[in-house]
Parts: C-alpha cells; structure tokens; sequence
C-alpha cells in the first residue's frame, strides 16, 4: 500500500532544528523525514481489530510539529518508529476480525485515536483507562502492539496518510449517513476542542479570550457556542481568513497580533477592560481582561500575552501544543492567582449532570453544526502531493486554508 512514512534521521532532526522555517523554503524535499512510500498494510494484532481505509485525513499541528522538529522531545520514548502519519480521519471499514461487533463492512466511521488499555489487551485497565481517559493511559509502551500514544504514531497500527489502518473496535465510531466527510474529518480536532470547552464554567457575563485562530482555535470557538456559551467571545487573529472565520464560529469580536507591541496590547486593553501600564524592561504589566483565556498557540509570545491578559482570579485553558516555550514571565500568573488548566485530547466530558462520550458529544454537536465549520477544511491533496499539502498546512497565512486534509481513497 502506498503510505506517507516517518523515519526519524538523527542529522535530519538537527539539521531541521537548526534551519527552523528556512528548510521549509531551502531544503523541504532533500531533508524531509517523511517520503511516499509502499509498505506492508498492518496486520490485525487480534480478533477485535478491524481495518479501515481513509477517505479524508487531517493534517494536526502535531504532525507539522514532528515533521519540522519544531515540537519538544518530551513524547520520544512513547513513540515506535517507523510510522505513518495521521490520526485525523474519516474511513470505510474494509475488514473486520471474528469478534468485531455493531459494525459491517462498507460503515463510514471516525477514530478515537488513543492507544490505551483497551486497544492493547491489558488487564486490568490502568486508573486513566478505568475511568474512560484513556488518552491518559499509563501503558502505552505495552501490550499487544508496539508503543505509541495514539495512531499515527505507532508502527503496528498504520495511520491515516496511508491506503491502509488497523484499529481496535473500541476506537471507532459510525458517521450518521448525512454527515459529509468534509465535517466527518473534523471529528477528532472537535473532540480536543470540546474538552478545552468543557473544562470551565462560564457565565453570560464573562469574557472569554481566545488567543490563536488556526484550526484549534477556530473550533474551540465552535465548540464553546455549540454547547450554549452566551459570554463574549474576543478572539485574536494572524489572518484575514482566520478573521472572517472567527466570526462565523461565533467570535464577538476579532483582534489582531500584527502591529507593534504598543498598538496591539492598547487595542487588546481596549476590548478586554484592561489598563497597560508601561514597565521599566520588557512587556508592560496589565490589569483587568478576560476571565477565561484558551491559549490556542502554545508559543512563548502566546503564554505571555495569556498571563497577562487574564483577569486576576481568571482561568487560563492551554489548548495548543506546546514546543519548548522560553522567555515567558510567570510573575503575572502569581501575582493575579490565575488558575491554569492543561487540555490534551478529550475526555469523558460533563454536559451539565450527565457525564458523555467525547466523541459522541462531537459527533451529535457536528450535526448540528456541520454547515459552519466545513469551511476550515480546504479542498484536498492527493498522498503524491504531500510536499504542496504540508506547505499549505505550514502557511496558512499564503493558502487562506484553516484545516488541510489528503483524499486518500475517497
């Protein structure tokens, strides 16, 4: 099968660490770690494995974090090389071991693509995986398949930048028959975005900062407007696209990150009810802002402008994955006894006083919503134009694309 495979090159690595953004305009096809490929499909581990052939793929953040060398170190030994890339995806089942159940050949389904407990045979089930967190599992370097945190980073399971996958039957979900693939492929970024959503409580009367508007950011939006926020929503842009995008997620207001420092936290105090007070070095000190601030980015820029401009006794929601963030100033996160809360994956999540299935919670929101967020996804790449797709993905700001996805076997 043909499949877009990951081989890390310890050279390569650090020659993309060294080079940053310029290897991506010098040396992207001569450096790349990730080439066509044909490779084996993946064999089902057991008897409760099926075999799914995508029809769309996303590319996530992480993926052009890994592929760049952009991203941390820290997940290294959680991941078994060499892999295919890509866990966002909406596929066909192809086959299906003796003891599948509730599914048939030809269902167009959704992945859950964490590697945990269930998906691996161990019994018993880690505290994480007991409770249903299973993107929390504690055994993702056991059981019956090689380590890796989700699919797509995991050698055994295949991902969806190939013809071919293999995932257990607790990892898949059907797609209702009038869901396009187009919102479909969205699932899984949505799910991340309901947990961030969903892990504070808003009133009417807050106001909500959400600072980045790449696709994390933008379905965030979504995901706090369809499980019925009311608050002000203010969020800040890169991109005249992602301005105009905001605005159709829900976003009240859409500010800026270009201009200079002084333009752009003077706007920001403007729309936040917060004063800038100048400092003696470096980035002023503020007062007031939002209650609720999602940090969509994960940048040293982003995480300092985050602590700043949250209220004291305000919540920060750290959304987007992080690289190695340096520079940032704590102080103001001390000083104004901020809450910081981690958001990676998704839940369970609690809708009130019921607790429900993240991927459930997406799929029925999606329903809803489908008519406004298929236009963050672009039209798709074909696998052989991997290295036009990724640029795409890489430049959002050139493409005035908000999700980038490859038609696989649609």
């Amino acid at each position: 099968m043909r499949a877009l495979l990951f081989r890390k090159s310890i050279p390569r690595y650090l020659a993309l660490k060294t080079l940053g953004r310029r290897a991506q305009r010098l040396l992207t096809r001569r450096i790349l770690p990730v080439s066509l490929r044909d490779v084996a499909e993946p064999a089902l581990p057991n008897a409760q494995w099926l075999r799914i052939r995508p029809r769309l793929s996303g590319i996530c953040g992480s993926d052009l974090a890994t592929i760049w060398a952009t991203g941390s170190p820290y997940l290294a030994p959680v991941i078994s090389m060499p892999f295919v890339l890509g866990h966002e995806l909406v596929g066909t089942i192809e086959e299906m071991g003796a003891e599948v159940s509730g599914f048939s050949i030809g269902d167009r389904v959704v992945l859950h693509p964490a590697l945990g407990c269930r998906v691996r045979g161990i019994e018993p089930m880690c505290d994480a995986c007991s409770d249903q967190r299973d993107a929390l599992c504690r055994s993702v370097t056991r059981g019956d398949i090689s380590a890796g945190i989700q699919t797509g980073y995991c050698r055994d399971t295949g991902g969806g930048w190939g013809d071919s996958l293999v995932a257990h039957q607790s990892q898949v979900y059907k797609v209702p028959d009038a869901m396009s693939d187009t919102v479909a492929v969205l699932t899984e970024p949505f799910a991340c975005a309901l947990h961030a959503a969903l892990r504070v409580r808003l009133h009417p009367s807050d106001t909500v900062l959400v600072i980045g508007c790449g696709s994390i950011g933008l379905l965030t939006i979504a995901a706090l407007r369809a499980t019925g926020c009311t608050a002000r929503i203010v969020a800040s842009s890169k991109y005249d696209h992602q301005s105009l995008l905001a605005r159709r997620m829900g976003a009240d207001v859409v500010m800026s990150t270009t201009g200079s420092l002084a333009q752009r936290y003077a706007a920001w105090a403007r729309e936040l009810d917060a004063d800038v007070l100048d400092a003696e070095l470096g980035k002023p000190m503020v007062i007031g802002g939002a209650s609720i601030t999602f940090d969509c980015v994960a940048s040293s820029h982003s995480l300092d402008d985050a602590f700043r401009f949250t209220r004291s006794n305000g919540t920060l929601v750290l959304v987007g994955m992080p690289g190695t963030p340096s520079g940032v100033d704590w102080t103001p996160m001390w000083y104004k006894e901020l809450t910081v809360r981690a958001t990676y994956a998704y839940g369970p999540e609690c809708v009130g006083d019921r607790r429900v299935d993240s991927f459930e919670l997406a799929l029925d929101l999606l329903g809803e919503w489908g008519s406004k967020v298929a236009p963050l996804v672009g039209d798709p790449f074909e696998l052989a134009d991997f290295h036009a797709a990724l640029d795409c993905a890489s430049y959002t700001g050139r493409s005035g694309v908000a999700k980038t996805v490859f038609a696989v076997n649609a």
